[in-house]
């Protein structure tokens, strides 16, 4: 049965890296003290071992080991051992290409489906949609394919932000670029905001966090779902 915590960012403002998430994780991890994290999106990029090194101070505090992905000669096995995994954020296209480079794409797929609890924040939570394409990221390298592990059939847009109302900025919103994907694609894709996540369970995905999400449906108008919503996306 799946197990996944999916959410928007890592870090709330005035809170710690991962902090705002720390009852949902101690829930989720609760039958492991060692998780395999995937530094590969290296935000700012910053080095696996300093991603890595970040990643544990924070499961620190929670009483868990955390144990990078990228320090393994044979890291598909790890993969299949692994009794708990994370992926940080980052950049999409940075985390997408190395997962096809080390042939992870697949063995990480199998994993969230024979229940190996997964928590991925941003990045890391744009590759559980069937594509990344919705992410907010530059392409500052070409990955093999815009697949990605397609454990939720629906596409992710983390960080989602509204324009202010008196915004002057004459560029593209974030529900405008929305909805130049839905010009050649037809998946839904949900916008989730700062605060919020996706848990999970089997086939039920319910929104928490304090802020609603929006849903973008093609040839639809955008709507909102609230808090504790069941979402039945297909």
């Amino acid at each position: 049965m799946k197990k996944l915590i999916i959410a928007s960012t890592s870090t709330i403002y005035g809170s710690g890296y991962l902090e705002y998430l720390q009852e949902a994780l101690t829930e989720l991890f609760v039958a492991t003290d060692e998780i395999l994290f995937i530094p590969y999106a290296r935000p700012g990029g910053i080095s696996h071992d300093a991603y890595t090194t970040a990643a544990a101070k924070a499961f620190s505090t929670f009483g868990q080991k955390i144990v990078g992905v990228h320090t393994f000669d044979n890291p598909a096995k790890a993969l299949q051992k692994a009794k708990g995994i994370f992926t940080g954020g980052g950049n999409t296209f940075v985390l997408v290409s190395q997962l096809y480079k080390n042939q992870l794409m697949q063995p990480l797929r199998e994993a969230i489906f024979n229940g190996v609890p997964y928590l991925g924040t941003s990045a890391g939570s744009n590759i559980c949609g069937v594509t990344m394409q919705t992410t907010n990221d530059m392409p500052i390298v070409y990955p093999p394919s815009f697949k990605t592990l397609g454990v939720v059939p629906f596409n992710i847009n983390p960080h989602y932000i509204d324009t202010p109302i008196d915004s002057t900025h004459m560029g593209e919103t974030r529900e405008t670029r929305i909805e130049e994907f839905h010009t050649q694609n037809t998946l839904p894709v949900i916008g989730l905001r700062e605060g919020s996540w996706l848990r999970v369970t089997g086939n039920e995905i319910v929104l928490l966090g304090p802020q609603s999400a929006r849903i973008f449906e093609q040839q639809k108008e955008a709507y909102e779902i609230e808090p504790s919503s069941l979402i039945t996306l297909t």
